[in-house]
């Protein structure tokens, strides 16, 4: 492509409301623009990358035994009634109303479409496994969109799903996906991890999210110093035994805390060590409240909460909430002389706290002394807090250590979660209706993207791994006005076209410092500059990624640029 035949807007500036260098480099390199909040156009630099994305996706979706189909975005309500997420869902999914008044969404994702497509067709057990996937745009109304392509409205995803007679049969393809997940980002050059993940909204258990290590990562990954594990910190267990200090139990006794709401300046004004504190906190569980506890130099772990009690909704009350149920607001709430309709449950932690600290349930007033097994009605004790970093591995090798992360794909079992509610259903060996067992596996194509120029970026550009740069090699004529500079870029182009190659010419009339500028800027792998020694067939090679430079015979550049690619 000539440089002066497409479209590359490129910037000087960084722009203000570009928070992340991925976000600052893809406007800045002229891939994309915002249009509105949360919403990009793509313009052809980044069509080119996406479109190998994609191609990656596709060859090892294929190999996985998928078929690619394309479903609408736009969506009946009436399918995700169906499921009951047309109510769950949330303020993030698009709602709209045609002309006759019937209710639509712009798709969030897939399941209810493609659950109605398989139920009317797929009947019997001889037609399953069946894997289908497809490569949309889809659409979710985030509250804040930040971060460009990482936290859009609108953005590129491939979403998959699988339908199964069995379980067994759900496993295998389930690990089939993993592995094309693997091979997707290893192609990608991306430096990742499968985590242990929750399923949120999609529902369904076993998930794994597929989290590219980045400081900039909206997730934070608990992984062991000593072995391969590693989840999503919501998800992380900790295993860790605790044992009661042996001693006597003082007398519970009422103290003034005037003021002092919070654990770090109840622990400085009572002069007592945040692991002997208790932090009390109301939570709603679907439409009960339950007290939860915790240590107070722990946090509590709503997803392990809703796991516990297998909710669909788990939230903290709010403050009148909280005031209405135990009469005190937060900060002063506490175990002991708890109303009895709220349950109370502890982290395992609490356990070895004795002669503890906690809210009393009066305003600016703790109690001190407090033993739970004396003073509490504790219904269960349970796994409920984060794991902390030096905390045991959940996999008995070594100690846990976080890392920020950016989620860029995730697999899920999904089993009988839709089908069940939709009515899709097949008949088994045995003639007996059974329903539908579904996996569900989506990558986000366009944040794969901006979290490739994440991890592959210097101080002058983006360096874009080989295989996923917009063109291979890019061809810089110093002075086009010059006969023989011009002669030379134009054939070494003609003859990189015939190889097979994918070059990109600057023959804009522009001085050599934009031309070497704009060039770093949008990381092409490899650069020929044709300048003075033109007239000799001599040009000068430069490897993006190592800087590294050299000159060669015009006779030799082909080969040269080869071996760079691995060609």
């Amino acid at each position: 492509m000539k440089q002066s035949l497409t479209f590359i807007p490129t910037m000087r500036e960084v722009p203000a409301d570009a928070d992340i260098k991925s976000h600052q480099l893809l406007l800045r390199a002229g891939f994309i623009r915002q249009t509105a909040s949360g919403v990009y156009s793509y313009l052809p630099l980044a069509q080119k990358v996406l479109t190998k994305i994609q191609q990656i996706v596709r060859e090892e979706m294929n190999k996985a035994g998928a078929a690619e189909l394309l479903m609408p975005a736009l969506q009946q309500a009436e399918l995700w009634q169906e499921s009951g997420r047309w109510y769950s869902y949330g303020p993030e999914l698009m709602r709209l109303r045609d002309r006759h008044d019937r209710e639509f969404a712009l798709g969030a994702t897939h399941e209810e479409v493609i659950t109605s497509i398989v139920r009317d067709e797929i009947k019997s057990y001889k037609r399953l496994p069946l894997s289908l996937y497809q490569i949309q745009s889809k659409f979710r109304d985030e509250k804040r969109p930040r971060f460009g392509l990482l936290r859009g409205r609108e953005f590129i995803m491939k979403d998959a799903y699988s339908f199964h007679s069995s379980f067994e049969s759900l496993d295998q393809v389930y690990e089939k996906m993993f592995t094309a997940y693997s091979n997707i980002f290893s192609r990608c050059k991306l430096n990742y991890r499968a985590v242990i993940a929750d399923s949120g909204a999609m529902g369904g258990k076993d998930t794994h999210e597929f989290m590219v290590l980045s400081d900039v990562g909206e997730d934070t990954i608990a992984y062991s110093d000593s072995s391969n594990y590693a989840a999503n910190i919501e998800m992380a267990p900790v295993h860790m035994t605790y044992e009661k200090p042996t001693g006597s139990a003082e007398d519970l006794e009422k103290v003034d805390t005037p003021e002092m709401k919070s654990i770090d300046e109840v622990c400085h004004f009572l002069s007592v060590d945040k692991k002997n504190c208790l932090k009390s906190l109301l939570f709603k569980v679907d439409e009960k409240f339950v007290l939860i506890l915790v240590r107070g130099d722990h946090e509590v772990n709503d997803i392990k909460v809703k796991n516990l009690f297998e909710a669909d909704i788990v939230e903290l009350a709010s403050a009148d909430e909280t005031k209405q149920i135990t009469g005190v607001i937060p900060g002063y709430v506490g175990p002991v002389n708890l109303p009895e309709s709220v349950e109370i449950v502890a982290d395992h932690a609490v356990l070895a706290i004795a002669n503890g600290v906690c809210g009393a349930n009066e305003e600016h007033t703790h109690y001190k002394g407090v033993n739970l097994d004396r003073d509490a009605n504790i219904s269960q004790f349970a796994d409920l807090r984060f794991i902390q970093e030096g905390d045991p591995s959940p996999d008995g090798t070594g100690t846990i250590q976080f890392a920020r992360g950016i989620e860029v794909g995730h697999v899920f079992k999904l089993g009988t979660r839709y089908s069940e509610a939709m009515n899709a259903s097949f008949l088994d060996e045995n003639g007996r209706s059974q329903p539908l067992i579904m996996g569900c596996y989506g990558i986000g194509v366009s944040r794969t993207l901006s979290a490739v120029v994440e991890q592959y970026n210097d101080e002058n550009g983006i360096v874009w791994p080989a295989d996923l740069a917009p063109y291979d090699v890019h061809i810089i004529p110093i002075n086009m006005k010059q006969d023989a500079q011009r002669n030379l870029g134009e054939e070494l182009y003609a003859e990189f076209l015939d190889a097979g190659l994918d070059p990109l010419i600057d023959d804009r009339q522009e001085r050599a410092g934009v031309k070497f500028a704009d060039s770093d800027l949008i990381g092409i792998p490899v650069r020929i500059t044709v300048g003075k020694r033109a007239d000799e067939g001599i040009v000068e090679v430069k490897v993006r990624t190592t800087r590294e430079t050299q000159e060669c015979d015009r006779s030799e550049v082909l080969s040269v640029i080869k071996n760079i690619l691995n060609k």
